[in-house]
Order: C-alpha cells, then sequence, then structure tokens
C-alpha cells in the first residue's frame, strides 16, 4: 500500500479525530503511562541483534524516565522474543497489544517487521523499526525506519568500493531466499555499472543450504575476485570466512549491517579471520564524540558487553520516539489510533541527530535519510575506514 499525500491526510485526520480516537485501536485502552513495545530475536541464530535492540530500548527508557520521563509520563517497556519468526513475530505483536502497547518498537529484522505491519497497520499503530532495511518495511501509512534502507546499503557499498578502488574485479554471495539480502545485492548490481570494478561471479544461496559455501567461494576465486561482497548476517559470514581461509582464498570481504556481531557472536569462530573486513554501518562504538562515548560507556556498565549498531538504532529510536512526542502533544489518553495520526503526521516535519546519524529526515514514504559509516576490522576491533 502506498502513502497518498500523508502528510496533510495524517494531519488532518488528527485535528478532526482527537477526542473521538481516545481508546481506541485494536482493542488497546488509554493509559497514564507510555507503553512501548519492542520485538525481536533474543534467542536463535540471529540473537545479537533482538539482544541489542533490547538493550539499546531498556537503556534509553531507564535514562528518559530517571529525567523525568517523557513530559512528565514514564514509560513502561516489554520485550518479546521472536526468533526470527514471522509467525512468532506477529504473536508477539498481539501479546504486546493485550499488555497494553501504545507504540512499537520493532520488528528487528525485515521479514518480522514486514509481517508485524500487516497486522499493526489494521490497528493504525505507530510501528518504528530499528533495524528492517527492506523497502517493504515501510509499506504501510504507519511504519517509518531508523536503520538505512537495503537500497541505501546496496548502492552505497558499491559506490564505496569504486569511490575508494578497494577492489577490480567484484564477486558477490548472497541469500536468494532473505528479502534483507536480495534487496542489497539488487541495488549493489545496479549501480556497479556505474563504478569502475568488474562483476565477475554472483553466486547465490538459500535458508536451506547455507552451511557449504565452497562452491560459491571455488567460483569466486576461479574468477580472480580480489574483493567479495557480502550483503548477508554474520553466522553465514563467519562460515564464508572460514573456508576461504581453509582453501587459501584471501580476497578483501566487504559486508553491511547483518556482519555486525561477527566478532563475538559466533560460536567458535576464530575472530583474527575477519581482520581486514570492510562493512558499512551506521554506528562506531570506538567513535570519540562525546555521545557515542557516554553510550558505550553506560552500555557496557549495564550488559557487560561493547553495543553493535542494532543496539544503537534502537537507542536511537526511544529518543526519537520522546521527540516526536513532546513536537506533536501527543499523550497516552490519545488512544493507539490517535497517537499513530499525530507521530506520522510529525515525523515527516523532524529533523533528529543521535548516535546513528545527523540531522536525520524521514520521507512520506517511511524511510529514514542518512548516510552510513564504513568500518574495518583490525586487531580485533572495529576501526573507521578511511
Amino acid at each position: 500500500m502506498k502513502r497518498m499525500n500523508k502528510v496533510l491526510g495524517t494531519a488532518l485526520a488528527a485535528a478532526m479525530t482527537l477526542t473521538m480516537l481516545s481508546g481506541c485501536g485494536g482493542g488497546n485502552t488509554a493509559s497514564d503511562t507510555w507503553k512501548f513495545g519492542g520485538i525481536g530475536p533474543a534467542t536463535g541464530d540471529y540473537a545479537a541483534y533482538g539482544i541489542g535492540v533490547r538493550n539499546g530500548i531498556e537503556l534509553a527508557v531507564k535514562e528518559i524516565n530517571e529525567n523525568g520521563g517523557i513530559g512528565g509520563v514514564q514509560i513502561e517497556y516489554k520485550f518479546e522474543d521472536d526468533q526470527t519468526d514471522n509467525e512468532k513475530s506477529v504473536n508477539g505483536y498481539n501479546a504486546l497489544k493485550d499488555w497494553g502497547m501504545n507504540v512499537l518498537i520493532g520488528s528487528t529484522t525485515s521479514g518480522c517487521s514486514i509481517a508485524v505491519s500487516d497486522v499493526s497497520s489494521k490497528d493504525h499503530m505507530f510501528q518504528l523499526t530499528p533495524s528492517a532495511s527492506a523497502i517493504d518495511a515501510v509499506k504501510t501509512d504507519n511504519t517509518f525506519q531508523v536503520c538505512f534502507t537495503d537500497p541505501s546499503q546496496g548502492s552505497g557499498s558499491a559506490q564505496y568500493i569504486g569511490d575508494h578502488a578497494i577492489g577490480t574485479k567484484v564477486a558477490i554471495i548472497y541469500d536468494s531466499s532473505d528479502v534483507y539480502s536480495t534487496g542489497i545485492y539488487e541495488n549493489f548490481i545496479a549501480e556497479a555499472a556505474n563504478q569502475p570494478f568488474e562483476i565477475v561471479a554472483e553466486e547465490a544461496f538459500t535458508a536451506d543450504s547455507k552451511t557449504d559455501f565452497n562452491v560459491q567461494l571455488k567460483k569466486a576465486k576461479e574468477a580472480g575476485a580480489d574483493l567479495v561482497f557480502l550483503p548477508i548476517y554474520y553466522t553465514e559470514a563467519a562460515l564464508i570466512l572460514t573456508q576461504a581461509s581453509a582453501m587459501e582464498y584471501s580476497p578483501i570481504f566487504f559486508g553491511v549491517d547483518g556482519m555486525d556481531g561477527i566478532l563475538t557472536n559466533v560460536d567458535g569462530f576464530d575472530t583474527s579471520l575477519a581482520e581486514g573486513v570492510i562493512l558499512l554501518t551506521p554506528f562506531a562504538a570506538n567513535a570519540s564524540d562525546e555521545r557515542t562515548v557516554n553510550f558505550v560507556t553506560a552500555y557496557e556498565a549495564a550488559y557487560g558487553i561493547k553495543p553493535n549498531q542494532f543496539a544503537a538504532d534502537a537507542y536511537d529510536a526511544v529518543y526519537i520516539l520522546k521527540q516526536l512526542i513532546e513536537e506533536s502533544g501527543a499523550t497516552p489518553q490519545d488512544g493507539v489510533s490517535g497517537i499513530c495520526d499525530k507521530l506520522t503526521a510529525q515525523i515527516v516535519q523532524t529533523s533528529f541527530t543521535g548516535l546513528t546519524g545527523e540531522g536525520m529526515t524521514w520521507s512520506t514514504s517511511g524511510e529514514v535519510n542518512k548516510y552510513p559509516k564504513a568500518m574495518i576490522i583490525e586487531n580485533g576491533d572495529y576501526q573507521l575506514f578511511e
């Protein structure tokens, strides 16, 4: 479903139905507190993403509540584990709705977020996904993104490789069964036509064949690829690096935000194999600006680990909501639908600066406008790549 003059429509709806909508929207009733729900994989192969999101939300909520809440109103927060399963993500949404959620931060992954938006749109629940990057994750009028989209990751990666002359012959290994991976791959290919490098191999795998990558790597090696682009998640990337090492193939590996977690979240992986890997991400935990230093310090004190970009995106999501609520004048008493009207009207007029971007803005399509950073893994840590 495409947005149709969203700014005027939602603003008019908010003005005309402010009192009528109090308490409506999928059975939820008005509350004296803000109830933020979160959804993501806290267990399973991609738990690093969901745990990062869960912790990032929790930390931001704690800080805001300790500083008086949002306009004096406290935030309650509850998180549901979807194990990266679409059906479980929808079940988590329904459980949060029954709890009284009035704003959703989720889901974490693209497929799950798309599945949930099909339901949340019917309830007219404002949905802000911290990390779902597929275009279809914002196909409904109630959904917006914090992370940059698959097209921007794909085209941005191709531009970065070309602009910095990182590779001359490029192979791609991607998951053709995954909307996230496929979306990035397609946009990388489109932009590569404008760049001074050659695509020498395009090798796919699926969710049913994601443990043995020797065939794909052999074709990349035989084609003379000096760079392998991996628009995939860290679990599969770790296997690819391990199997490439075993066949004595050592190109430059270049990934995207799904690679974040490869240093800390893959059991048994020799992280020395990740040395020299480059990836695009909106957040660098070792950045020296005050905002990042304060966040990383607080996060490590609370959870004992360094935050990934999913944690940073989720932390930003909470503060984005705080700003939207304050700017729009929304209250819990507006009810789910009334809140959604106010926040959707406000977000396209808002500029936000946080951990993952400066001067972030949103289009009426729900996509965020911001730019990624390039990181390289050196000495077992992420460093800015210049």
